[in-house]
């Protein structure tokens, strides 16, 4: 099995992990900025010590990256911090299990901004397993009281959207920036560019929780027995997801990655003891065609 799979599943998850340990923060009292917030706070110095510790070991330093790598570290960035935002918010949205559902157009907006932004195009074959993989995903999010019940237009549906076409963005842009470091290590590749994102991110929403939320950055790091868990989590994830973005396409990745659902739905009935509908084995089946197809096309 080639390496990119593996990480790319264990990334998922951790991020299965992380996305449930950040909900519990907006119990908190921490407000959706400052749950967004949480997941970079810690970051920034544990991922800069895991760059030095490279160096030490022997890692080479390659040249300064060129003004193309700040240019998808930022594109990256802020697209991770918008649809990071747009999904805590869906928390405290009726229409939550429909908004989800929408994220899940991520993946194929990434194969459409790998082509048109780095000219890496997915394969036919691919295209078919990644639609396959979506269309398992959707039945999989789709809400207990069907889609008439909740509404096709709503804030839940734009939340959605929004947060699918970000993710998009952030994945092509991590994807595109492991690609300006001249350096034949993946691992750290990924980690530099983790570094720099990292880095861009905590300044960014700081500053912006600074000006929009006066205190809550404080806030966060009086919390921070329940945040440094969620930092830690999302540290680990995200270097998974970045490793993985060094070694393979990005839209092959995040389509793999939409394993997540399967690992979210066993946790539902192994640890809750909730019942699958034959509606999310149906979904379970498609997911796992398409992962199959993903693997079998890359």
């Amino acid at each position: 099995m080639d390496l990119w799979v593996i990480i790319t599943v264990a990334a998922a998850a951790v991020q299965t992990l992380r996305l449930l340990m950040q909900k519990r923060l907006k119990g908190l009292g921490l407000s959706t900025g400052g749950a967004t917030f949480s997941r970079f706070f810690f970051n920034a110095p544990l991922i800069f010590g895991l760059l030095a510790a490279l160096v030490v070991l022997g890692a080479p330093l390659p040249g300064w990256p060129p003004l193309r790598f700040w240019g998808f570290v930022i594109a990256g960035g802020l697209g991770q911090i918008i649809a990071t935002f747009c999904t805590v918010a869906l928390f405290s949205e009726r229409s939550f299990a429909v908004g989800v559902a929408f994220t899940k157009s991520e993946t194929l907006m990434v194969a459409a901004f790998s082509t048109l932004l780095l000219a890496e195009p997915v394969s036919l074959p691919g295209m078919i397993a990644i639609g396959v993989g979506t269309a398992g995903v959707i039945a999989l999010s789709r809400p207990p009281q069907g889609w008439a019940g909740s509404g096709v237009v709503n804030r839940g549906v734009g939340l959605g959207l929004m947060a699918g076409a970000f993710f998009a963005i952030s994945a092509v842009g991590y994807r595109g920036a492991t690609l300006c470091i001249a350096s034949d290590s993946a691992l750290f590749r990924a980690t530099a560019a983790l570094a720099a994102v990292t880095l861009f991110q905590s300044i960014a929403m700081g500053l912006w929780l600074g000006w929009r939320e006066p205190g809550e950055v404080a806030r966060v790091a009086r919390a921070w027995k329940a945040t440094l868990p969620v930092g830690v989590a999302g540290l680990l994830g995200s270097l998974g997801w970045f490793l993985a973005f060094a070694l393979m396409n990005a839209a092959y990745v995040r389509s793999l990655g939409q394993v997540e659902l399967i690992f979210s739905l066993a946790v539902s009935v192994l640890v809750f003891r909730e019942r699958v509908s034959l509606r999310e084995l149906a979904g379970i089946g498609l997911l796992a065609a398409g992962i199959v197809g993903i693997v079998t096309a890359a």
